[in-house]
């Protein structure tokens, strides 16, 4: 579904990814098109199995492509190696999962300060960016908190922290709600509109829950690794 307006921020062409294992060749996505515009905000929907993740690692520069391009703010990343790829990610990629994935022994602001160490940041600087992330999730007051003192809710509003801290193009966020109670869902997905709509974060969300697609300002649908629809949410939610 490629845009002829302006040049966008994500932009695939072609894009096949293909999964071979001893001697069994599993293809997972067929040809995508996809155009993506600086502060979208897309659900990423479709059945399981039909590529929604694979389609997201591959724009988060965590997989490559067997085929085709992916090209991030005019940028191709396919071709990166290893080490490049780390480092591009480090830059312009936030990512927010469904499981938190934060350290239990480490408080929340030593939480949000883990991408940090891989910049030659001081650690006042970083202490100071960690904070800010916090402060603009809510979390402030919980800085010192270690996860197990912190609600399920709390707990993905500071991986969404970690994710903000770098100061990202895109987030990227796998099921962000999907482990969250209906009520607490709505609070994360209330906080990730926001931030697409204050801040200009462009996001790019995969979600099994029509609910949570409505706060995107657009559904692109996936089935068997095919684009076959997309709908614009008139009120965004």
């Amino acid at each position: 579904m490629p845009d002829s307006g302006t040049t966008p921020l994500i932009a695939l062409r072609g894009v096949c990814k293909r999964y071979v294992r001893g001697q069994q060749s599993v293809d997972v996505l067929h040809g995508v098109d996809l155009d993506i515009p600086e502060g979208d905000f897309i659900a990423l929907m479709g059945p399981s199995g039909s590529g929604k993740t694979t389609l997201l690692n591959l724009i988060g520069g965590l997989d490559q492509p067997t085929e085709g391009s992916v090209a991030v703010d005019g940028k191709r990343i396919e071709g990166l190696s290893s080490a490049e790829l780390a480092a591009w990610r480090a830059c312009n990629i936030g990512f927010i999962f469904q499981f938190y994935n934060l350290l239990p022994m480490l408080s929340a602001r030593r939480n949000v300060e883990l991408p940090l160490l891989l910049t030659s940041l001081p650690a006042h600087e970083r202490k100071r960016r960690a904070l800010l992330a916090l402060e603009l999730v809510g979390l402030a007051a919980r800085a010192d908190h270690k996860p197990a003192e912190l609600s399920g809710g709390e707990e993905q509003r500071v991986s969404i922290a970690r994710a903000l801290v770098s100061d990202p193009r895109l987030l990227i966020c796998d099921e962000p709600t999907g482990d969250l109670d209906r009520h607490t869902a709505d609070e994360i997905l209330s906080l990730l509109k926001a931030l697409n709509e204050s801040h200009g974060n462009t996001i790019i969300m995969v979600t099994h829950d029509p609910k949570a697609a409505e706060y995107a300002r657009r559904q692109v649908h996936l089935d068997k690794g095919v684009l076959v629809g997309e709908a614009t949410n008139g009120a965004h939610a």
